[in-house]
């Protein structure tokens, strides 16, 4: 039958060697998670000359700063659970569409709240990339470098990182005006998601989630009835959909789950996303004199000698050394460079020391959490609820970004900047004991992970086997799976 020609598609994937249908998925989501991540990140450039243009007060200046990652928020709960509904291949390209919309409308953007509508806009179409970016190559990849695949998309982060200083610097140093310099960075995030809409258009359907739905169309036919479980582990089309992300979410399992995947993820982002978009701030208040392109120039520097390197070795190594022990590293070594920081007198007031110890922390975020927080919840849920668990833990990551950017400027003002970086310290910490909740996935197949943290797992798949294998006509007629 058709069901054990797709099964026997999904043994083939595990195994398969690496090759170009692989890296087709790769690029189609990593075009769009560079998209992403420039436009995210770009904003901590842009904002310091808006804010020199409209003369922003500090309040508006953190609200213009945290809208987009308040929508992703959003954009990563529905995409991701409309994902599991609809399928991966139509929210991949909507997505793209979004963030496109966003992008122009901020670059012409005539005033403040308007500027605020398309960030948000934009933000929304980012954030429910997150989930179907790393699930369509999580269920296209092989076991044994699903880690290194997933990593490869979330590693366009970096371009995404260096691409928006350079393009800055380069219309600073041509003498075009700051109001024009930052209207061309927001509009840019347009070019590379219209790129991607053609991309992700040519790209098949999931053939995991195509499995699913085909085992599900034969389940019915069989009159197999769908208990709680069975419905949480499905993902019962029409009304069943409700019952089973009640039941997603009703159920102990996943819910530490959650608490792992989500949990981590809003702790670093909280620590990262504070940090990375005020850069510019952290450089004034350490060097006060320097000029804007000084300021980006240090920042760019950064990325480049500390973050670059950290994102190639993670991919390099994730799946030798283990996901869930790439993340235990890397926040163990974040809070360590936090805690130097706030902690040694002086570090917050000379250059270079700051940029040595504050560069090792971009380094180990990186080569750890960055990258393993947005690969882990590819692999940790059933096909039935994976964007939807991937877009859970993404916008709870995404809220953690929202705080810590919108509380930075409040933190460092009633803290100082030793003790904002010593509270990330903790933060950083806390991640650290969180991870140690999340099982280790690196090598084993995305149905093994699914069976091995669910009880009903073996269970379904053997009842779904033998309904596979049995003959139409007793399917047709509701007949019982022979054996």
């Amino acid at each position: 039958m058709a069901e054990s020609g797709s099964a026997d598609l999904i043994v083939a994937l595990d195994e398969a060697t690496l090759g170009r249908a692989h890296m087709r998925a790769v690029i189609a989501s990593g075009m769009g998670f560079f998209t992403d991540a420039y436009d995210l990140f770009v904003i901590g450039i842009a904002s310091a000359l808006i804010t020199k243009d409209w003369h922003l007060d500090p309040g508006r200046l953190a609200i213009l700063n945290s809208t987009m990652l308040a929508a992703a928020v959003l954009g990563a709960f529905v995409f991701g659970r409309y994902a599991d509904n609809v399928g991966r291949k139509r929210v991949y390209w909507l997505v793209a569409a979004v963030m496109i919309a966003g992008a122009l409308g901020s670059a012409f953007a005539q005033s403040y709240w308007m500027l605020i509508a398309f960030r948000f806009v934009l933000g929304f179409g980012v954030g429910g990339d997150y989930p179907v970016s790393a699930v369509m190559v999580s269920e296209n990849a092989n076991r044994k470098d699903r880690g290194k695949l997933v990593g490869m998309v979330f590693g366009t982060q970096a371009l995404g990182l260096i691409v928006g200083p350079l393009i800055a610097l380069a219309l600073l140093g041509s003498g075009a005006s700051e109001d024009m310099v930052w209207r061309i960075l927001l509009g840019l995030g347009a070019v590379p998601a219209a790129a991607v809409i053609y991309l992700r258009c040519r790209m098949p359907e999931s053939p995991r989630y195509k499995f699913h739905r085909e085992q599900r169309v034969v389940l019915a036919a069989a009159d197999v009835p769908s208990a709680p479980a069975t419905a949480a582990l499905s993902g019962a089309a029409g009304q069943h959909d409700l019952t089973g992300l009640r039941a997603f979410l009703a159920s102990r399992r996943w819910l530490v789950m959650l608490a792992g995947t989500a949990g981590c993820w809003f702790l670093l982002d909280y620590a990262y996303y504070g940090n990375t978009i005020s850069t510019p701030q952290i450089l004034s208040l350490i060097s006060p004199d320097a000029s804007s392109m000084t300021k980006i120039v240090l920042q760019l520097a950064i990325f480049a000698v500390a973050a670059v390197p950290g994102y190639i070795l993670a991919i390099a190594r994730l799946d030798r050394m283990g996901h869930r022990k790439l993340q235990l590293i890397g926040f163990a070594m974040m809070a360590l460079c936090f805690l130097i920081i706030g902690a040694v007198p002086g570090m917050t007031t000379t250059v270079a020391p700051f940029l040595i110890v504050y560069g090792v922390s971009y380094f180990f975020t990186e080569f750890g959490p960055n990258m393993t927080t947005f690969v882990l919840p590819s692999e940790l849920y059933p096909v039935s609820m994976r964007a939807t668990g991937h877009g859970i833990s993404a916008g709870i990551g995404k809220l953690g970004a929202f705080i810590g950017v919108f509380l930075f400027p409040v933190l460092q003002s009633s803290l100082g900047l030793r003790g904002t970086l010593l509270l990330t310290a903790g933060i950083s910490a806390l991640g650290l004991a969180l991870t140690f909740v999340l099982p280790e996935p690196a090598g084993l197949s995305l149905d093994d992970i699914t069976n091995s943290l669910t009880e009903a797992g073996g269970e379904l798949r053997k009842l779904a086997g033998q309904v596979a294998t049995a003959s139409p006509a007793d399917a047709s007629v509701g007949g019982s799976p022979s054996g």
